[in-house]
């Protein structure tokens, strides 16, 4: 899969509106946008770590970055094969790349992941939280409490321990960007994996909570809510005629989202496009949160 342009079509604009100067909230100078030609994130050497990034819709969103201009720190635990896979991707699209193994669940490995980000780049400039597992399915009562605390401290506690990390750098620079990947599942039930509902639901809370504190100091902090997308992680769903036919089914555009679509708003969300965004989460799920099911009768 090649790294993807960064142009994406204009909106019909009645007047060319300035992006934000360097250093205004939200962080860097993320490019132009002109009548009747195209968008652009320009991303500019930012310094931008993606964790759970060596798969799926971190990889996906790891190239997107690159492609826009930005320095992408892959965080990665397991299948460092993977990660050195993507690095020479990266590389070989001229990108400047790096990887870091860590635990996110971990406050020793987390803060030694940001202390080699400082040693190499000299600090961070946003921060992808994407690392997440949804867990073995079972219901509630069934379910082992070593299992379903994993869940909770991979994807919210992790979250925040990287958050933290680097809110610490973003609130000192007076600029910066946290992004928490959470899921259509921080509102939509889903038996069996209680866990992984938790997870994100708090961690839709967490990303509004740390919101309302960074804004003061110019850093803003974002959720992205993907929908079904087709990664590795749930082939044994969309290669399943009968199981896709009924995931379909939930999705109002009718199929699956790929990666490539949630990186492309990832790369937004973090550019100074966004610069007014903060505090909210942004569906990227072909309107499954929508509940399909009222658009025939109620």
């Amino acid at each position: 899969m090649s790294i993807s342009d960064c142009r994406t079509p204009s909106l019909y604009l009645r007047n060319a509106i300035p992006m934000p100067p360097p250093g205004s909230a939200g962080g860097l100078h993320y490019g132009t946008r002109r009548f009747g030609q195209f968008m652009e994130i320009a991303l500019n050497r930012a310094r931008i770590l993606v964790t759970g990034a060596n798969s799926g819709i971190g990889a996906a969103i790891a190239r997107q970055l690159a492609a826009c201009g930005a320095r992408v720190a892959v965080n990665y635990l397991v299948h460092p094969e993977a990660t050195d896979a993507l690095l020479a991707e990266l590389h070989a699209a001229g990108a400047e790349a790096i990887g870091l193994t860590a635990d996110v669940s971990d406050a020793t490995q987390v803060g030694a992941m940001f202390a080699e980000l400082d040693r190499q780049w000299g600090g961070i400039d946003a921060l992808v939280n994407n690392a997440g597992i949804d867990g073995a399915s079972a219901l509630a009562w069934e379910a082992e409490p070593a299992v379903w605390e994993r869940v909770l401290r991979v994807n919210l506690y992790g979250s925040f321990l990287c958050a933290r990390e680097a809110l610490k750098r973003m609130v000192g620079q007076r600029s910066g960007v946290v992004l928490n990947m959470t899921s259509v599942h921080e509102r939509i039930a889903w038996s069996g994996f209680s866990a992984y509902t938790a997870s994100k639901a708090g961690l839709a809370m967490l990303t509004q909570t740390l919101a309302q504190e960074a804004a003061p100091f110019g850093v803003r902090v974002l959720a992205l809510a993907p929908g079904a997308i087709r990664t590795p992680i749930n082939q044994n769903v969309w290669s399943n005629p009968e199981t896709l036919r009924d995931l379909l089914t939930k999705i109002p555009l009718g199929r699956m989202g790929e990666p490539e679509e949630v990186a492309r708003v990832a790369a937004f969300l973090v550019s100074g496009l966004a610069s007014y965004m903060t505090g909210s989460t942004v569906f990227c799920d072909g309107a499954m949160s929508d509940y399909p099911e009222f658009a025939h009768g109620g």
